[in-house]
């Protein structure tokens, strides 16, 4: 993996670029962002044990790689904005983690390819959105199944087509057409100064983008009672209220119906024999 070249210069590398800086205090260090993120984080851990080799996609300032190193998996972790990868660099640095357990590149989701040196990974995971910013996931997931062992596997965290706890927001605040702008499938969302196209896929077309390679274990809503990262400001005098969003999150997440229904949703594949 040595020697792998920075990505050419794109709409989200510069867009993720220019929010790189504040990106932590706007959401990982939110109420909403800390329980979002531990609900997603207990999935990976029962997912992948320790010892397991691990890609991560979209990887940001590295929260989740952080903490999956500081619990005894090795990772390599990749994003397109090169200002996300030196924060992310530089706090492993500060807090003292080896090259050979986490290792940070700036390689675009479309540039897999480039990482074809790792070997035989254990799994790979992309939490929060990342690739809802690809108008095609089919083509990460062949180049994931040339990175991922028979078996192994590999969850990621998207922005859901429907979320209840969004559409009742917009509903109560008087703007029914963002109450149900996630179903046309497509938008354009302005991350910085830029807009950058955005797409939110079924958990269906998920599965079959997948299906060649993989197969769908299971599906859960993140952020069904908790509500989207916006409500922040409203939500952190109310602790106890997110604290009861968490617990019903954790009962009803994987339920029927209701698992498509969350702010973003997990989904878990496996490695296909073959």
């Amino acid at each position: 993996m040595k020697g792998v070249n920075p990505v050419a210069c794109s709409a989200a590398a510069t867009a993720f670029d220019q929010i790189a800086g504040i990106y932590d205090n706007v959401f990982t260090r939110s109420s909403i962002g800390r329980a979002q993120r531990k609900q997603v984080w207990s999935s990976l851990l029962l997912a992948f044990p320790k010892g397991s080799r691990l890609l991560e996609l979209n990887c940001g300032t590295g929260e989740d790689s952080r903490f999956l190193a500081a619990l005894g998996r090795s990772i390599v972790a990749c994003d397109v904005s090169k200002a996300m990868i030196d924060i992310a660099r530089e706090r492993a640095a500060m807090e003292g983690y080896e090259d050979e357990r986490l290792k940070y590149l700036q390689v675009a989701n479309e540039e897999l390819e480039l990482l074809h040196g790792a070997g035989c990974l254990d799994g790979a995971f992309s939490n929060f959105s990342g690739l809802n910013c690809l108008d095609d996931i089919a083509p990460v997931a062949a180049k994931l199944a040339k990175l991922v062992r028979p078996q192994g596997r590999v969850l990621i965290c998207l922005w859901s087509r429907l979320c209840l706890a969004e559409g009742i927001w917009f509903l109560l605040h008087g703007q029914p057409k963002k109450a149900i702008r996630r179903l046309w499938g497509k938008a354009r969302a302005r991350i910085g100064d830029i807009r950058i196209s955005v797409s939110y896929p079924t958990v269906t077309a998920i599965r079959r983008a997948f299906s060649p390679w993989f197969h769908l274990e299971s599906h859960r809503a993140v952020g069904l009672f908790v509500p989207p990262s916006y409500a922040e400001d409203w939500i952190r005098p109310r602790q106890k209220l997110l604290s009861w969003m968490e617990q019903m999150d954790t009962r009803f997440a994987q339920k029927p119906l209701l698992r498509n229904l969350g702010d973003h949703v997990l989904l878990e594949f496996v490695r296909c024999p073959h």
